[in-house]
């Protein structure tokens, strides 16, 4: 066997578990996982012994505190670092693993706010070390598609974006169970999770955003909101809460999140299964924003958390025409008989329109000037997201291959898609627009637009 590429991974919670499969398993011929590091040891020991049963081999990886993170790096020889930890520590991981000599794939959001980009930009300058920033829409074949036709000049110049994301009570909800519910956490949606949907834009009309104007709020969720419908009384947890209750996660229901998380409760007390309508969210769920592009096009955007169904509509007008992608991921959550509004793969329409809900589906259109609309084809492949997410492995494991699309992304394009969300934070709280350049990013986000080659 050639020499493989060796890896720690720092974070061992549910984000995890692509990349290590994929080191153990998939991709092991070309990359092995030397190490896993995590402040809870029970999840780093879990992964630990998934790892053995995946590869069935005895030479594991070992396990440590991620303080031990330059450490590791010497003892162990890793090449390179995978950062899947919460959001708050991107940047400090990142820059610890540059400045100890090797280069970093770091899940979205590459960070949480000015402070982590300019950090994270500095090591780099300094260490001339890679960065890579794991934005997996990127390769769902329907984002790919849409791509394809803009870069095409199907509909000329791109003048406007309207896009509009719908979480559902499944998996919205869980953004208010977690540690994500914090904002000092995670950023709030417009950095931990509309960061993907950012990152798209920039790199569907291949520009970069000018000015945000920002407005939202916490209207569903959390304990006043409960209060004002009259939801009365709740326990501080799902896990053994009454049955019947669609926001209530029970761990011991699932063996996979039971053993990631309600098994190893007792190193830190970190709780996975929190009350989404209690004290202490800080961040929102329903947010609309309006962005300006340094080119001139512009974009509306929404985001709602607690939607009955769950998918995202974009239109991208040009000045030849219009494309229009509609998704549904998920028709529907169906709430199990236990309690929990457990994602139910069997609630599909049943022929009764009463009882009917949205099948999932997506449709791409085109319309120029003058035309009919057309659907043009989205070819999609076997695996999560269409096939994406085996294709985003495969770059990042085992290099990018020639790619007209360009959807591999490095730090740069981590810090164009997080500036949206930071300068809509900041719009929230003063009430008005906020200018890119007025952001301290370490780098200016005119220079993280990408050319088309």
């Amino acid at each position: 066997m050639s020499q493989r590429t060796r890896y720690a991974l720092v974070g061992a919670g549910s984000r995890a578990e692509m990349y290590v499969d994929a080191l153990a398993a998939s991709h092991a011929d070309v990359a092995e996982l030397a190490a896993i590091l995590d402040t809870n040891s029970g999840r780093a020991e879990h992964y630990r012994s998934r790892t053995a049963t995946l590869s069935g081999q005895s030479d594991l990886p070992v396990t440590a505190a991620p303080d031990a993170l330059e450490r590791i790096i010497a003892e162990q020889h890793i090449d390179r670092v995978i950062v899947t930890s919460p959001d708050v520590t991107h940047a400090e991981y990142i820059v610890r693993a540059v400045r100890a000599g090797v280069d970093v794939i770091v899940e979205k959001p590459l960070t949480i706010d000015e402070q982590g980009a300019a950090a994270i930009a500095h090591a780099v300058a300094a260490t001339g070390r890679s960065v890579v920033t794991t934005f997996n829409y990127r390769y769902s074949p329907r984002n790919a598609a849409l791509k394809d036709a803009v870069a095409s000049g199907q509909i000329g110049s791109p003048t406007s974006v309207h896009f509009e994301w719908l979480l559902d009570t499944g998996h919205g909800a869980d953004y208010f169970r977690r540690w994500h519910r914090d904002k000092a956490n995670s950023g709030g949606l417009l950095v931990h999770k509309a960061s993907h949907h950012f990152d798209l834009v920039n790199w569907w009309i291949d520009d970069v955003p000018r000015r945000v104007f920002a407005s939202g709020g916490l209207r569903f969720y959390g304990a006043d909101n409960a209060a004002r419908r009259g939801l009365g009384p709740r326990p501080a947890r799902g896990t053994g809460a009454a049955s019947g209750d669609p926001f209530a996660l029970d761990l011991s229901e699932d063996a996979r999140l039971s053993a990631l998380y309600l098994d190893n409760e007792r190193f830190d007390g970190y709780q996975r299964d929190r009350d989404v309508f209690s004290d202490g969210i800080t961040i929102e769920d329903n947010l609309s924003l309006v962005v300006d592009y340094s080119r001139g096009a512009s974009m509306s955007y929404s985001l709602n958390a607690h939607s009955p169904w769950e998918g995202y509509r974009i239109a991208v007008n040009g000045t030849a025409g219009r494309l229009e992608l509609d998704v549904v991921e998920r028709g529907m959550v169906a709430v199990s008989p236990t309690g929990g509004g457990v994602i139910d793969p069997s609630a599909t329409a049943d022929g009764d329109a009463a009882n009917a809900t949205r099948p999932a589906s997506e449709r791409l259109v085109l319309q120029r000037h003058w035309e009919p609309a057309s659907e043009l084809p989205i070819a999609n492949g076997e695996g999560a997201h269409g096939g994406g997410d085996a294709r985003m492995l495969d770059d990042l494991l085992r290099g990018t291959s020639v790619d007209p699309l360009r959807r591999a992304a490095t730090w740069r394009d981590g810090i164009a898609a997080i500036s949206v969300g930071i300068a809509g934070n900041q719009s929230l709280e003063s009430g008005g627009p906020v200018l890119i350049d007025d952001l301290e990013l370490g780098i200016a986000v005119a220079e993280t637009r990408t050319v088309a080659s």
